[in-house]
């Protein structure tokens, strides 16, 4: 059966659904909403890859290694709080993830990150330890022939640099939180860009903005299960069966009819991921 909702970018595979992942999956599927649960580190990874195998259709995988996993430090934001041991990027073990099954559908999430940057760290130092981290990502999406799902926040002008030099494949800008000028620059690399709860609760204006302006053709829809809970839901723990409040929130922002942002996402997320 086909989906009626693709959210392309969750994580089930994390701690914050270690008691419901499988429960959280079914309210989903139930819905007709399929998923790309996303790691951040490796062991996050390695789940994400093992509940895919779980399930047939509508539940798949992409893997990679997030920028503020790079360095040891205590992460403290609204919707979390963690200390993170700081992994180093290992290609080959990676690339063993991304082998391991055909529902590993995309390199990711990896990025920059110079928003939450390690206090004891030298901030130009953490900025080319991510630098190079992207460049590896890259590599290994070109050379696994996968599409690449990447994280960026207070960087975009980096990241726009870095794919201009180094890359030239499909790929994802998740959960873009920038202007429509900088959102047009990476239409113009091919990329989709990927839209979540935030589109609901933003009252900057510049979410609304890029909704209005983006061609629902290069648009994705993604929860960041457990993250960024879209409203009527605020609060509580996102899950995947809650990108439909996204949906609805672009159908509003765009003057169309629902069913035309859940049919043509849709397709732009199989076509990406091959799904």
């Amino acid at each position: 059966m086909s989906p009626r909702l693709i959210d392309t970018h969750s994580h089930v595979n994390f701690q914050a659904f270690r008691e419901d992942a499988d429960a959280a999956i079914e309210r989903a599927l139930g819905q007709g909403v399929w998923m790309i649960n996303v790691g951040t580190q490796f062991e996050t990874s390695r789940k994400a890859v093992e509940l895919a195998g779980d399930y047939g259709d509508g539940v798949y995988a992409a893997v990679g290694l997030h920028p503020i996993h790079l360095f040891e430090h205590h992460v403290d934001e609204e919707e979390t709080s963690f200390n993170t041991r700081g992994e180093e990027f290992n290609a080959d073990s990676y690339q063993d993830l991304v082998s391991r099954s055909i529902k590993v559908v995309a390199v990711g999430e990896f990025g920059l990150d110079y928003y939450r940057m390690p206090p004891s760290e030298d901030p130009q130092r953490v900025r080319e330890v991510q630098e190079e981290v992207v460049k590896q990502h890259l590599l290994l999406a070109k050379e696994a022939g996968k599409p690449v799902m990447i994280h960026c926040r207070d960087a975009y002008d980096d990241l726009l640099r870095l794919l201009k030099e180094n890359y030239d494949g499909p790929g994802e800008i998740h959960s873009f939180t920038g202007t429509w000028q900088q959102a047009k620059e990476f239409l113009d690399l091919g990329f989709y860009v990927a839209l979540n709860g935030i589109v609901t609760f933003d009252k900057t204006g510049r979410s609304a903005e890029v909704v209005k302006n983006l061609p629902l053709e290069m648009m994705l829809l993604e929860t960041d299960a457990p993250y960024l809970t879209p409203v009527p839901h605020r609060g509580k723990r996102n899950e995947p069966a809650y990108v439909k409040f996204v949906a609805e929130k672009i159908a509003e922002l765009k003057g169309v009819d629902i069913s035309e942002v859940e049919k043509v996402t849709t397709e732009n997320a199989r076509k990406l991921y091959g799904i």
